[in-house]
């Protein structure tokens, strides 16, 4: 039968084919114009990131591969935290004076060393100190990663570059954690040894990857001599906004910390569905936040999509308000809107503390924005923890509610100043 009737039609492109170009061509722009040691450096935070499986399973190796209680758990996790503030200032400090490309292949190999070192260690009191150390050098490669990818990404493509980044960070966690749980199921020294051994390939990539900056640094060291350099701890300004950064971003990690355990407890989510759900975050970001941020980077307006980001993450807990049953469509849909506010949060955040700082003091900027990190981690789950002990959980998400409020109206005064600044 002749079909020649249909030619017409057949020629006819479907609206829907303008519309997918669009999204490929967005996705195009997203990422293109990014500096190839960008490319590299987010290459070498991936791989760095498939290794963070122990950290996500060190309370379970304390309780069940050692027989310690989760109140001895608990203290070795604060113990990280002590280790990652002192780690991050140090790394900071180091990267101004040494280079950030130094101070990246010296904490990795330390990390390295210290992750196998753990496997072997029994004695508790030694696994404490073990911990510190560990924490020490795992989160001193920040300030330095930090501070290279200020260095090497175009004034024009900083969010952008610092976005693709997250990416990999998200990436790279998302394929640790799941690597981990296989190889905690087989013996939980595997998790040491394994990540030990990322954290010393990280090193060697670095070293082989990313090109030396010797003269560069030496030049910046002689500049340096002769100029009074400005402590960010001195920058009323700055430490003004990060203490608001701080309040975001303990409300932030309590998604990753106590947000689980309520699923588990009062909503009686099983564990693999948790996974899936936590999992769905890092899969939004990878999908969406690239396309996202170049989307918003022509405007020009950071302080405004922080604050978008900061209302959605507290609508997003006001999810868990809800008590209606279909517990697990809305975990999906708090994760959704959490994850929305990050990404239009984080980014910026990073551009801004980036934009504060110059060449000579980037280090000590950036060790200060990893400090707002790691005092939440040690800070946050401690004192939501026993808030939930006292009352519950709501009170807990009306708490953090709060928080990203009184954050919301902290950066909403510094937007108004930067405007009248401008």
């Amino acid at each position: 039968m002749p079909i020649s009737f249909l030619s017409p039609y057949l020629k006819q492109k479907s609206p829907f084919d303008g519309m997918f170009q669009k999204i490929v061509d967005s996705y195009k722009i997203a990422f293109i114009g990014l500096r190839k040691e960008v490319w590299l450096l987010s290459l070498v935070v991936l791989i760095n990131r498939c290794g963070t499986m122990a950290i996500p399973f060190m309370s379970i190796y304390i309780t069940q591969g050692l027989g310690r209680s989760i109140a001895d758990a608990g203290w070795v996790i604060s113990l990280f935290g002590i280790g990652a503030v002192l780690g991050t200032q140090t790394g900071g400090f180091l990267t101004d004076r040494l280079g950030f490309r130094t101070v990246q292949i010296g904490t990795t190999i330390m990390a390295g060393l210290t992750f196998i070192a753990f496997s072997f260690v029994k004695d508790f009191k030694l696994l404490c100190i073990l911990t510190v150390v560990l924490g020490f050098f795992a989160e001193a490669f920040k300030p330095a990663n930090f501070t290279a990818i200020a260095t090497y990404a175009k004034p024009e493509n900083l969010t952008r570059s610092y976005s693709l980044n997250r990416l990999a960070i998200n990436i790279g966690f998302s394929l640790g954690a799941t690597m981990g749980g296989v190889l905690a199921a087989i013996k939980y020294e595997l998790l040491f040894w394994v990540e030990g051994g990322v954290y010393i390939l990280v090193a060697i990539l670095i070293l082989v990857l990313l090109p030396s900056r010797k003269q560069a640094h030496k030049e910046l060291r002689a500049a340096r001599a002769g100029l009074k350099i400005s402590s960010p701890w001195k920058d009323v300004y700055f430490m003004k906004f990060m203490l608001f950064v701080t309040i975001y971003t303990t409300c932030f990690l309590m998604m990753f910390r106590l947000v689980p355990v309520f699923w588990k407890e009062d909503w009686h989510i099983n564990e693999a569905m948790i996974g899936i759900l936590m999992g769905l975050n890092g899969i939004l970001i990878s999908l969406f936040e690239m396309v996202l941020v170049n989307y918003m980077e022509a405007k020009k307006l950071q302080y405004r999509f922080v604050l978008y980001g900061i209302l959605i993450t507290a609508f997003g807990y006001s999810f868990f308000l809800i008590n209606i049953g279909l517990h697990v469509v809305i975990a999906i849909l708090a994760v959704v809107f959490f994850t929305i506010g990050e990404m239009f949060t984080f980014p910026y955040i990073n551009t801004l503390t980036s934009l504060r700082s110059n060449e000579y003091n980037r280090g000590q900027y950036a060790a200060v924005y990893s400090f707002t990190w790691s005092f939440a981690q040690v800070v946050g789950p401690a004192g939501g923890a026993y808030l939930v002990s006292k009352s519950s959980y709501p009170w807990l998400w009306l708490a953090l509610i709060l928080l990203c409020l009184i954050a919301f109206w902290g950066f909403r005064n510094f937007s108004k100043s930067n405007q009248s600044q401008g």
